[in-house]
């Protein structure tokens, strides 16, 4: 960070090369200065200027006098539960743990046939896989990561202060109904985790994918592929094939390609906890037994091939520097299989619920008329202020309570050549049965603005600007446009 010129080096771009660069004339000091605007904006913006606490902690000196080993942890185990603050109606009581809402809160369930969940007291459960157990090296274990994963590595990893696995968290919710648990933690003992299976009134098999495999192959780079760690596809696969009510549970970084069962008629549900945290068990059982009704929503697209994808993985390459063409521009993600009419597994944005919504009565509203574009500068008030505004109704027409998130899209006139939709908008709406809300959501002139390379400044360009607001980024249910 920002990283070394070559790998292992110990030298960077920065710095003292930086210093040389600009004396030599090969950066301009017209480059170090915009860079500095961009950190100092975020300085000010955040408050840093003024009555921010002081710096407290030196990671690569643990003893260093800065250090005061603040207890940052406190009592964030048993915060009053954040959602109960929206939701007077959720099952969480006031002891239970934000992380474990949170955690229940992000997950996404992807399928659900013939409301496989929530679970209704089955009499027995098989539990297969890792993920669903502990590791042998406890749950910081770094770096055999055979077991749930909980975190990410690198800039996204931390050290968990207890960890609650999910083998625990049902077991216990189930004995207290009188349900018996049989369970096979080995994601390779096929014949074990058939006969955890067999014979169950469900099966519950959990996979996994992280990324910077040298931890547990040794071999240096991050993901090699799309596929589930540890053969996932036929751990599913075998519980499936003696189980006819089988849920998939994912712990991944992103997205698995599962073509390979995602539409066995014995698997009927999918749930995708990503990185739940330290209450990963508790948080997957909340949403196992309608604790909590799922309200996650993809953050990324999964498609059905890696193939798919704008970007694809370079194996192997003859230059000491590989060179990574961004040919894809702004088409990254949903937008490049939009723009390129690529059909998803899942698409971006999606997710479902144990309830039912409907979305009614859109109305666009404003202007973008009025003052100067700004030149240069994306940090003009002019841009951020907002002109347009979108209003529409959501309704719970379902039985059970529960949050769901509309979400707006953009439609940019033809002439930019862009993608077919742009998130510009969501929100967390909680809506009991049969309740209804009216949804404000508000664009800026930032929001619909292109990058005019010739006259250096963001444009709204003319034309017709489409707006669609849906469940997800295929979801469609209300369009509507205006003028500029």
């Amino acid at each position: 960070m920002p990283g070394d010129i070559s790998a292992n080096s110990g030298t960077t771009y920065f710095g003292q090369t930086l210093v040389n660069a600009v004396q030599s004339g090969t950066v301009p000091q017209s480059r170090i200065d915009d860079m500095a605007l961009r950190i100092l904006a975020a300085w000010y913006l955040l408050g840093q200027d003024s009555g921010y606490p002081s710096v407290n902690f030196n990671a690569w000196n643990i003893n260093g006098g800065v250090n005061t080993h603040v207890n940052v942890q406190g009592d964030h185990k048993k915060l009053v539960n954040i959602f109960a603050l929206v939701n007077p109606l959720t099952k969480f009581t006031s002891t239970d743990s934000v992380i474990r809402s949170i955690g229940a809160a992000s997950t996404v369930l992807l399928k659900n046939v013939n409301k496989a969940l929530p679970l209704a007291s089955p009499e027995t459960i098989g539990i297969v896989g890792n993920g669903a157990g502990p590791s042998s090296k406890g749950p910081n274990g770094n770096p055999s990561f055979i077991a749930v994963t909980a975190t990410g590595l690198g800039m996204m990893a931390f050290l968990l202060w207890s960890f609650i696995q999910p083998l625990d968290a049902i077991t216990a919710k189930a004995s207290a109904a009188g349900t018996t648990v049989s369970s096979s933690l080995s994601d390779t003992d096929l014949n074990a985790a058939s006969s955890a299976a067999s014979g169950k009134d469900v099966a519950i098999v959990f996979i996994t994918g992280l990324s910077v495999p040298q931890c547990v192959t040794g071999a240096a780079g991050d993901r090699n592929n799309l596929q589930a760690w540890h053969g996932g596809d036929a751990l599913v696969a075998k519980v499936a094939s003696v189980n006819a009510n089988t849920i998939v549970v994912v712990n991944s970084v992103g997205a698995i390609v599962m073509e390979s069962w995602i539409n066995h008629v014995n698997v009927t549900a999918v749930v995708w906890s990503g990185l739940p945290g330290q209450e990963a068990g508790n948080s997957v059982t909340d949403i196992l037994y309608g604790i909590y009704n799922p309200s996650g929503r993809l953050p990324y697209t999964i498609g059905k091939s890696a193939s798919d994808y704008s970007a694809q993985v370079i194996y192997s390459s003859s230059s000491s520097i590989t060179p990574i063409p961004y040919t894809e521009g702004l088409l990254v993600d949903y937008r490049h299989f939009d723009k390129n009419n690529i059909a998803p597994r899942f698409e971006f944005g999606f997710g479902l619920s144990y309830t039912a919504f409907q979305y009614s009565g859109i109305s666009i509203s404003g202007s973008t008329v009025g003052g100067t574009a700004p030149t240069g500068s994306a940090l003009d008030s002019w841009l951020h202020t907002k002109v347009v505004t979108v209003t529409f109704t959501v309704q719970n027409n379902g039985t059970i309570a529960g949050h769901e998130i509309p979400q707006l899209y953009t439609t940019p006139p033809t002439s930019t050549q862009s993608a077919p939709k742009n998130l510009k908008g969501f929100d967390s709406i909680y809506l009991t049965p049969g309740q209804s809300k009216t949804v404000t959501m508000q664009l800026s002139r930032y929001d619909l603005s292109f990058w005019e390379v010739v006259s250096q400044r963001w444009t709204v360009p003319s034309g017709t600007h489409g707006i669609s607001v849906g469940a997800s980024s295929r979801d469609i249910r209300l369009t509507g446009s205006f003028t500029v």
